[in-house]
């Protein structure tokens, strides 16, 4: 009887864990696997195609902050205080993850993204990104919409990344300092 019952609730939690929403995107890039592995777990890496700015340090409780806003004030540049949850090297990166200022309530809240990188040729490689632990209710559901988009977008960026060369951020930083107030 006790198998049975612990069987029955792994059952449920497979359940469970399978209703889950997440969003999940794929895409392959015209780069190696180092190369690809280097621009997401490097700081000058992410400045080539995510954000104007960051700090990244690919080791396990290791920074995983995205900048979006340099300019803005500690806690609301972009991913403050993300988190790398842990690093299989040229294979995965798990991460904490926030939601944009525009969400306060679940913005205190951390979901988790997973990325993960499959070499498919000797310049070319698959990285696919998972994006799951999201809450219920209408914020919830805004950020889940928000992200649907902007994770596309950032892996249509690490294409274009290696397609066109790394991404210059004059223009966006120019607006973002004329956005910001003075400190």
């Amino acid at each position: 009887m006790k198998r049975f019952l612990a069987l029955l609730g792994c059952l449920v939690a497979l359940a469970a864990a399978a209703q889950e929403r997440a969003i999940s995107s794929k895409v392959v890039v015209p780069a190696s696997l180092d190369a690809t592995w280097a621009a997401w777990t490097t700081t000058e890496g992410i400045k080539s195609f995510f954000a104007p700015d960051a700090k990244v340090e690919a080791r396990v409780d290791g920074p995983f902050e995205v900048y979006m806003n340099p300019y803005g004030v500690p806690g609301m540049k972009g991913a403050d205080g993300m988190r790398f949850l842990a690093v299989e090297p040229r294979s995965m990166i798990p991460f904490t993850w926030n939601a944009p200022p525009t969400m306060p309530n679940v913005r205190k809240q951390r979901t988790y993204v997973t990325v993960r990188f499959k070499s498919t040729g000797p310049k070319t490689t698959e990285v696919s990104l998972s994006h799951g632990g999201w809450g219920e209710g209408a914020e919830w559901d805004r950020a889940f919409a928000y992200f649907e988009k902007a994770w596309t977008n950032v892996l249509v960026s690490l294409e274009e990344r290696f397609v066109k060369g790394p991404y210059d951020w004059a223009e966006w930083l120019k607006r973002m300092k004329e956005m910001t107030p003075a400190k």
